[in-house]
């Protein structure tokens, strides 16, 4: 994938737009992501008028990928190192690897709102949940959920996940992660924060049941 001056340009003009307080908060995320959690963070490119900042017309998904050449900010990284790493690319978007500290169930953000506030309820653990400007939810889970997903759901009696709107994200996928914006459309959002578990994300198996009666009462 190429990345072009003129989309080097769009980003670092976006982010001075944005205002030095949002890039600290980025800064600031991304430190928290590899220190505190022990997340891998990529910079990700961003979109604006529906063009991608890394030069592609023909980008299949425009302000929601990585960059292909900026390395990987890895676990444990120091907030000197994320900050210097932010200052190659300032107006880069905060992007989450998925599948090695954690893998994501993706559902719909109405529902899961409403599975979000039954489990809490129910005082089952969960990790951090995010919403994203496209109106998914993202609730982190242990590594390995994405591949199990499929025969853990027929366990629970649905022979099909994609009749539910649910699906699992694992190695190789990568997640927006807030405060940045996705696509253009928006910035991606909290609905559960990471907390002092959010390194040790819940067994898929815990939270799935609730996920997928409420995904399905959703789509009835």
């Amino acid at each position: 994938m190429g990345f072009t001056i003129g989309g080097i340009r769009e980003i670092r003009s976006g982010a001075r737009r944005r205002g030095r307080s949002y890039r600290a908060s980025e800064c600031t995320a991304m430190a928290e992501y590899t220190g505190l959690w022990g997340w891998d963070v990529v910079r990700g490119a961003r979109a604006a008028a529906g063009a991608c900042s890394c030069g592609r017309t023909d980008c299949p998904a425009p302000g929601a990928h990585p960059l292909e050449f900026a390395p990987a900010i890895p676990a444990g990284a120091t907030l000197y190192e994320v900050t210097k790493a932010w200052a190659e690319l300032p107006g880069a978007a905060v992007m989450l690897a998925v599948g090695r500290a954690f893998d994501v169930i993706e559902v719909a953000e109405p529902a899961g709102r409403r599975a979000l506030a039954r489990l809490e309820r129910m005082g089952l653990p969960l990790g951090p949940v995010a919403a994203t400007p496209d109106g998914r939810a993202h609730f982190f889970v242990a590594p390995g959920a994405a591949t199990e997903l499929p025969a853990l759901l027929y366990r629970l009696g649905w022979d099909d996940p994609t009749s539910l709107d649910l699906r699992g994200l694992g190695p190789g996928a990568y997640i927006t992660a807030p405060p940045s914006d996705r696509g253009g459309l928006g910035p991606v959002r909290w609905l559960r924060p990471p907390a002092l578990d959010a390194a040790k994300p819940p067994e898929a198996r815990l939270l799935l049941g609730t996920l997928a009666y409420v995904a399905h009462r959703s789509r009835a």
